[in-house]
């Protein structure tokens, strides 16, 4: 307390100390914004430097595609998202956007294909099923490709085949594609040992292209004589054997399919290498038959109607199918006047190899040949070949009869002589018959026959009125003496009785007889002595 009562207490002042200087000077301040901003570049630099490939992807519908939840998937494994999805400029499209890990960036090359996964429903089968749960996603199956690439083109279709399955790829050419789709089976030997991978028509619009992949390691029985054809369906034969009934399978009758088969002969030779070609048959049969390396075009003309004869009719010869029909025409013979239907027909020589084994390969189709078998009869003719549909082929044929015809050598094609067919036979035959008929002078004859009947009628009334009185007393005679002989002949008639009595005295006569023969044989000296009185 101050000694002056007017003033109030005031605290006491603390001395002022001075403070002793900082260790860092002023300028070092800077550095803790600096290394904020060091920190903050280097983070951001790794994050570049971290961050995968973007790439965009073009489909035509975003079905089933949303930013920021659609995942890209390697083997159901997460590899990106889905970042955007924009409809194209030409809006025929729409582009995706999708970033990737890392890792995947050495993987975008051009071979590399993407396609959206979700339930499917086809022929083939089911698949997607598990993205009703979890959501649609695009996956992705890497190529061997060695040329980068950051845009792609989407498939619509999942492919049958990823890039890492073993096995090789092969390219059949068929004229149609008959039954078969994507993921189609390929049998061998009735197992499932591939299937279709892809399909496409040729440029030249001729026939299509079908791409096919075989399992390892049933692609080392493909080799450069593998025969593949259409097992699509049900076979149904009739033959001597009775009628049979093949298919590969049931999926096959479904969804359609391919099998092929290796001729035991070459077995041991070298698989096939990827993508050969291969052509592909429509049955099983024309896949079995030897190729036809040599190929003979001759024409035939016929002066009669082909109805029911129609390209790609079978050539004949004694059963032996050895060619084809290629082409029908229609032309006017000038000589004769006439019109006339050339057809051009197609000739395996190599099928008739066999009946010329052992001879000169420079005699086979030699002009002598042909020229001696023209002599002997060799012609073609229509015949039938299914009463029921009216079909007809080209039978070649020895017919000696035939009328004596020489080959041009000088037109090409060859012209073959023909003959009429057994149809044009019979229809000639019957015209001819009808012709005689006609000569036949049928209202001479039936004059004669009215006249004929008349006088038979007069004969038939004579014989009633003149004949048949007579005939009846006759007969009425015959009457009285078969009832006679009836009469004399019955059993307990007198004649009948004596006639039995008298047989049965000669058979009694015929015994004695008998009875006196065997003693006189025995006793011959009785006829001079007698019969001996037997002793007693």
């Amino acid at each position: 307390m101050s000694d002056n009562p007017q003033q109030p207490d005031l605290p006491e002042i603390p001395r002022a100390v001075p403070a002793r200087g900082s260790r860092w000077p002023p300028q070092l301040i800077w550095l803790i914004p600096l290394a904020a901003v060091v920190i903050g570049g280097w983070l951001a630099v790794t994050t570049i430097l971290e961050q995968g490939p973007t790439i965009t992807i073009t489909f035509k519908t975003g079905e089933g595609i949303v930013p920021g939840k659609t995942k890209i998937k390697y083997k159901d494994v997460d590899v990106g998202i889905v970042k955007t999805v924009v409809v194209a400029e030409d809006l025929k499209t729409v582009i995706v956007s999708a970033e990737l890990a890392k890792a995947a960036e050495k993987h975008l090359v051009d071979d590399t294909r993407f396609w959206v996964v979700h339930a499917r429903i086809s022929g083939s089968g089911v698949s997607g099923l598990a993205t009703l749960l979890s959501g649609s996603y695009i996956a992705v199956d890497v190529g061997h490709a060695a040329a980068k690439r950051r845009s792609f083109a989407g498939l619509e279709i999942p492919p049958a085949i990823v890039a890492d399955v073993p096995g090789r790829q092969f390219t059949l050419h068929a004229q149609n594609l008959g039954s078969l789709a994507i993921g189609s089976p390929v049998y061998f030997r009735r197992l499932q040992v591939g299937q279709v991978a892809a399909y496409d028509l040729d440029a030249d619009g001729s026939g299509v292209s079908v791409k096919i992949f075989i399992n390892s390691p049933f692609d080392r029985y493909v080799n450069s004589v593998t025969r593949f054809w259409h097992a699509s369906g049900i076979d149904l034969s009739l033959d001597a054997g009775g009628v049979r009934v093949t298919t590969e399978s049931l999926v096959s009758l479904l969804i359609g399919g391919l099998a092929f088969e290796t001729p035991a002969q070459s077995a041991s030779t070298a698989p096939a290498p990827p993508d050969t070609e291969f052509i592909l048959f429509p049955t099983r049969e024309e896949a079995a038959r030897n190729p036809d390396r040599l190929v003979e075009n001759y024409i035939l003309v016929f002066r009669e109607s082909v109805r029911g004869l129609a390209v790609g009719a079978p050539v004949d010869f004694r059963g032996i199918v050895i060619g084809e029909v290629a082409s029908i025409n229609v032309d006017y013979d000038p000589v004769k006047a006439d019109i006339v239907i050339p057809v051009e027909i197609r000739l395996y020589p190599d099928r008739l190899s066999s009946r010329y084994r052992g001879r000169p390969a420079q005699s086979r189709n030699s002009r002598d040949l042909l020229d001696k078998m023209v002599e002997r009869g060799f012609r073609a003719q229509l015949r039938t070949g299914n009463l029921l549909t009216g079909q007809i082929y080209v039978a070649l044929d020895l017919f000696p009869g035939a009328a004596k015809a020489k080959l041009d050598w000088t037109k090409r094609p060859l012209e073959l002589p023909t003959v009429p067919g057994s149809l044009q036979e019979l229809q000639t035959t019957m015209a001819s018959i009808a012709s005689k008929l006609d000569r036949v002078p049928f209202d001479t004859l039936g004059a004669n026959l009215d006249e004929t009947l008349r006088n038979a009628g007069s004969l038939l009334k004579r014989i009633d009125t003149e004949v048949a009185p007579e005939l009846h007393a006759t007969l009425e005679n015959a009457r009285r003496t078969l009832s006679s002989a009836e009469r004399v002949l019955s059993p307990d008639t007198p004649l009948q009785v004596d006639a039995r009595e008298a047989m049965r005295e000669i058979a009694r006569a015929a015994q004695a007889f008998r009875i006196l023969a065997d003693y006189l044989e025995r006793h011959p000296e009785a006829l001079i002595s007698g019969k001996k009185e037997d002793p007693k």
